[in-house]
């Protein structure tokens, strides 16, 4: 069944009818939250964008968790900075590290999804 957009007195195929996943229903369940105010119906995430900053970021806050946890590996006890807050770096890095890789696979399966969907009607 063809849902209309609103305002627009059009419909588009849902992915009930084969059509592609909209991204306005790309989460797990669906829509998380309605429209609250004048946003446009077609709004869209710049997963692009996203792609890019994740696949550039991920290798760089990996390689700054591998340095900065050999460097507090090897700091003595009374260097400038202190082990304990190298290794405090190299876990931040590693966590933003996990973060970045995550968004990289979540936009790449987004972006998968998306561009069969629209293959198949």
């Amino acid at each position: 069944m063809p849902q209309e957009d609103r305002g627009r007195g059009r419909t588009r195929q849902g992915p009930e009818d084969g059509g592609p996943v909209p991204r306005s229903r790309s989460g797990v369940v669906g829509r998380r939250w309605e429209r609250t105010g004048d946003e446009p119906v077609t709004a869209r995430s710049a997963l692009g964008l996203r792609l890019l900053l994740a696949a550039v970021y991920t290798p760089i806050f990996l390689a700054g968790a591998i340095l900065f946890s050999l460097w507090s590996a090897s700091a003595g006890t009374g260097s400038t900075p202190s082990s304990g807050s190298l290794a405090l770096i190299a876990g931040i890095c590693a966590v933003l590290a996990v973060l970045a890789a995550v968004d990289l696979l979540v936009v790449v399966r987004r972006r998968r999804r998306e561009r069969n969907g629209r293959h198949r009607g």
